[in-house]
């Protein structure tokens, strides 16, 4: 078992992604956001009794901190400033109008006391804790019913000190579901940046119930066999944009959700209007960018553009269910590179995994219009694994401009209860998606039009390409 992340981990990994021309370009696909926005009050964490030692529990000091400043939340919002030290601490809320800032060397350390991580009740879309019937652990800085929060600083860290935990789930002692490092919740206009989070118990950043979220420039690390250490999660979120991260964790790198079986269904609320742009990372176990397989309240309107992941398990995957319900349509990915991966794409519709027995079998997911383009791969163990649900074929799955290089299986596509379209695809497309896309399926693919503009994307991607 890997050791938890330590600080000369994160030195060495910012080292090697700040020197690469991954900041060359600074275009950015973000709706602006004013990082800068001056917060007329201000207060140093130690000003409340905190002490930066990393044995000092300052629980109590953040509580007050936040406390005294919800009364300038009318008034301009706030800023606490979190100054170099390691300042251990168990849950702690966030307030509206709130920028939290780690100052260079600042470390935020999540308390070793499973007792400094209160018990709060499930999630409504989900009906249950996602690992235990019940309620779950809270995660280590949370946000409810918020507006305009800023978590960001000069490349300060959080550190879940997640390996208590993972032992726990390894040992099957958990007594209530694992939490989160950051959850925010049903709120609106969030931005995280600059800051590096590492060793999270469990998904590291959980945006649910939320609208105008943007996580940008950070890196999260985890050991690559730590469990279910999702990288970034948006659940049951709207206008989300993830930008120029690094993400290297035991489990998907950014999963897409809306919420889980007959809960989900009922509760409603789809992920869409999702962007990410410019990530890089890698997973051992699972995938860069996954879309379930909580995914009841539907998934739509995901753009996915300049990716590359490397020493993976797989790119990009798709995980439903019959009991699911739901949709996923209108992803659109493209300008990604592979290096060293097991599977390139892959669509699983006979995942599993139930809340309880109360889901309908009979609640089938609908998969369609989803578009693949723009790939460079080598070293790929199987192209695809493409694999819908009888009965419930998934459609218009459109893959373009797709060159795979040393595909070491002998079956380099497995395709089944599915139907679309390839063009320019290497190894040749499996059979139910050889029929041509242009010129006759163009209105089919989502976010494709003419084979020009696809060239011209192409040529606009070549820079990370050849990364």
């Amino acid at each position: 078992m890997r050791r938890a992340f330590t600080l000369v981990d994160v030195f060495l990994v910012l080292a090697l992604f700040c020197c690469s021309s991954w900041k060359v370009w600074s275009s950015t696909l973000c709706k602006e956001t004013n990082l800068d926005k001056v917060r007329p009050h201000s207060v140093s964490i130690t000003e409340f009794g905190a002490v930066g030692d990393g044995i000092t529990v300052n629980t109590k000091a953040f509580q007050n901190a936040i406390f005294y400043l919800n009364s300038f939340s009318d008034k301009g919002g706030a800023k606490l400033f979190v100054p170099a030290g390691r300042w251990l601490t168990g849950s702690f809320d966030l307030i509206s109008h709130l920028t939290l800032w780690l100052d260079k060397d600042a470390v935020i350390l999540g308390s070793t006391n499973f007792e400094d991580w209160p018990i709060v009740d499930p999630l409504p879309s989900y009906g249950r804790g996602r690992e235990l019937p019940g309620g779950r652990h809270r995660s280590l800085i949370y946000g409810c019913n918020l507006t305009d929060v800023i978590i960001t600083g000069n490349e300060g860290i959080i550190d879940g000190q997640g390996s208590i935990w993972w032992s726990k789930f390894r040992n099957k002692t958990l007594d209530y579901t694992r939490p989160h490092l950051v959850e925010l919740m049903n709120s609106t206009g969030i931005l995280i940046s600059n800051l590096t989070f590492l060793n999270s118990p469990f998904w590291t950043i959980h945006p649910v119930y939320c609208s105008q979220v943007t996580v940008q420039n950070v890196t999260i690390l985890a050991p690559l066999d730590s469990p279910n250490t999702d990288g970034i999660d948006p659940d049951s979120s709207d206008d989300v944009c993830i930008e120029d991260c690094y993400i290297s964790t035991g489990d998907d790198l950014i999963a897409i959700k809306s919420g889980w079986d007959e809960y989900g269904i009922a509760f409603g609320r789809p992920s869409t209007n999702i962007i990410i742009h410019r990530l890089v990372g890698k997973t051992h176990t699972s995938a860069g960018i996954a879309i379930g397989s909580e995914m009841s309240g539907g998934v739509s309107n995901v753009r996915a553009e300049d990716i590359r992941f490397d020493d993976s398990y797989t790119a990009i995957r798709i995980k439903t269910t019959p009991g699911r319900g739901g949709y996923v349509k209108n992803i659109y990915v493209s300008n990604m590179t592979l290096v060293n991966v097991d599977i390139a794409i892959r669509f699983t519709g006979l995942y599993g995994d139930h809340p309880d027995d109360g889901y309908d079998p009979n609640a089938l997911p609908v998969i369609e219009k989803i578009t693949i383009k723009d790939v460079k791969g080598e070293n790929i163990k199987k192209a695809g694994l493409i694999e819908g649900i009888e009965g419930d074929n998934f459609v218009d799955i459109c893959l373009s401009n797709i060159i795979l290089n040393n595909v070491s299986s002998n079956y380099p596509w497995n395709c089944s209860n599915v139907r679309g379209y390839s063009d320019s695809v290497l190894p040749e497309a499996c059979e139910p998606l050889k029929e041509r896309i242009f010129p006759d399926h163009c209105s089919d693919c989502y976010y494709l039009s003419n084979p020009r503009e696809s060239s011209s994307n192409r040529k606009r991607g070549a820079w990370f390409m050849s990364w």
